[in-house]
């Protein structure tokens, strides 16, 4: 059985973990297969959303599947090819042109934090916990803490990395980690809904704006004024702003071209 399922539903993909024996631990194998559907979707020009989940209701994802010994990948380099595969996958999310939403079935620990963080929005089931516990094995969560340095703030992060104690759902969403909190029975209806919501914008707005959320981000002041003065400008004179605006004037639907 594939260890990563992906379905279109509609004009969204949905990828699923798909080890819920092992906590839906990721390893090479899981990374590709979530990187090869992203891409998938990316260029298929008819999905207008990615939902990232996992099977079962224990585990969203528990980190990265180690083994017993710290041998192997992220813990070893290949001189000929260093780059690690889920630092790539980060890349990769970061450059999707369509919103990744996580529908969090269950915990987010280590790796399976980072892969969580990398997501645009998310939705959680209230019995999830959310954690770094890789001090509890000697290590420090080097891989994922450029993602989670955006998004929790810094003394909770240190504390949570030194500790190696999760949070709740509800501690995560407060910090900013997922949007929505609900039971597990709500997860799905509120994840759709989510879905239903950024699909029914323009596309070209979310594509040339997670471009320019992310460039801004890692900008001086200056720089992002700059960057910003060009950016609208360039969006005002696409396909889609155009029917936007004759759409708002018109008192009707926009017909969005994603152009």
């Amino acid at each position: 059985m594939s260890v990563v399922l992906a379905e279109t539903r509609g004009t969204t993909m949905v990828i699923t973990i798909n080890r819920p024996d092992q906590r839906n631990a990721f390893n090479a194998a899981v990374v590709a297969g979530i990187a090869d559907a992203v891409r998938t979707a990316m260029h298929s020009g008819s999905h207008r959303a990615i939902v990232l989940t996992a099977a079962g209701e224990k585990a969203f994802c528990a980190g990265g599947d180690l083994g017993a010994s710290a041998d192997g990948a992220p813990f070893s380099v290949d001189a000929a090819n260093p780059r690690n595969f889920l630092i790539e996958l980060f890349k990769l999310m970061e450059t999707c042109e369509l919103p990744i939403i996580a529908r969090v079935n269950g915990h987010a620990l280590a790796g399976g934090l980072g892969i969580l963080a990398a997501c645009d929005l998310a939705v959680a089931a209230d019995h999830a916990l959310f954690g770094v516990p890789e001090a509890k094995v000697g290590i420090f969560p080097m891989m994922i803490m450029p993602m989670l340095l955006r998004t929790v703030p810094l003394k909770k992060l240190m504390e949570m990395c030194m500790t190696a104690e999760p949070i709740s759902a509800l501690e995560a969403k407060n910090l900013g980690l997922v949007n929505h909190v609900v039971t597990a029975a709500e997860l799905d209806a509120r994840t759709d809904a989510l879905v239903a919501k950024v699909s029914a914008v323009s596309p070209t707005a979310i594509r040339l704006g997670k471009h320019g959320f992310h460039a801004m981000r890692d900008m001086s002041l200056r720089q992002a004024w700059e960057f910003a003065e060009l950016m609208l400008p360039t969006m005002a004179a696409t396909q889609d702003a155009r029917e936007g605006f004759g759409a708002f004037r018109e008192k009707r639907a926009a017909v969005w071209t994603g152009r």
